[in-house]
């Protein structure tokens, strides 16, 4: 649903959503205000660990959590027969740094940085902004290769993207709780799916930003993917809400 060419959303702050975005308040502020130990902070899993369980459950991604490190750390570059993994797993961690130094910037959101944001996903970091899909794309169940979800035409995309772009920025303006707009945020984007591949990674990449940008980064210690990985079948059905946009 649109409104002056700026997506509008409908929904619903729950009694659980309410009680939800309220925990997350108290544990933002417990880390801001009172800090962690360092003895804490260095007994902590380096988040880069994390990046990889949600891309083998949904992505596929053949590589272990020990491959995957040292395929970010350098200690290794290649795994024969396995090199889109390790490709793939680069390429998001050079996106979640990427974000990140643009959330200690205050890079403003545009669609040219959800572009670019897209472009190291797919092709690495001295990619150039990502163009969106020329054709149609399907989602299939991997079982049965029956479709699951059939995203909007290509020829609606860039008007799509445009209004969650303006809407974003509008809802930031406004001072809507981050938590919810980095959620909707999410939620749009893999709605309409604005690329061949790529799309899961970047919208969580996205909400990512947008968390990390108003001041829910954490200190560092979160992973939204190791969060998502531990319930991947809620992930899945928070994602399957709603009739088909196409």
């Amino acid at each position: 649903m649109t409104t002056l060419g700026i997506w509008n959303p409908r929904y619903t702050i729950t009694p659980a959503i309410a009680g939800g975005l309220t925990q997350i308040e108290a544990a933002r502020v417990v880390v801001d205000t009172a800090g962690l130990p360092p003895a804490v902070v260095a007994s902590y899993p380096d988040r880069r660990a994390f990046a990889p369980p949600l891309l083998d459950r949904i992505e596929g991604n053949r590589l272990t959590l020990q491959e995957a490190e040292a395929v970010i750390t350098g200690r290794r570059r290649n795994f024969h027969g396995r090199e889109r993994d390790v490709t793939e797993v680069r390429n998001y961690w050079d996106a979640l740094t990427r974000i990140e130094e643009w959330a200690t910037n205050q890079r403003p959101l545009s669609e040219d940085l959800v572009k670019r944001l897209a472009g190291i996903v797919l092709r690495g970091r001295r990619s150039g902004p990502a163009a969106y899909r020329d054709g149609q794309n399907v989602i299939r169940d991997s079982a049965s290769g029956r479709i699951v979800y059939l995203p909007p035409e290509a020829a609606d995309v860039p008007a799509l993207m445009s209004e969650l772009v303006r809407w974003i920025q509008h809802a930031t303006a406004e001072s809507l709780p981050v938590v919810l707009v980095a959620a909707l945020a999410h939620f749009q984007f893999v709605t309409i799916h604005p690329y061949y591949d790529g799309n899961g990674r970047t919208a969580r990449l996205l909400a990512t930003f947008l968390l990390h940008k108003g001041g829910y980064g954490l200190g560092g210690i979160f992973s939204l993917e190791e969060y998502h990985s531990r319930d991947i079948e809620t992930y899945y059905d928070a994602l399957d809400v709603g009739e088909h946009h196409n």
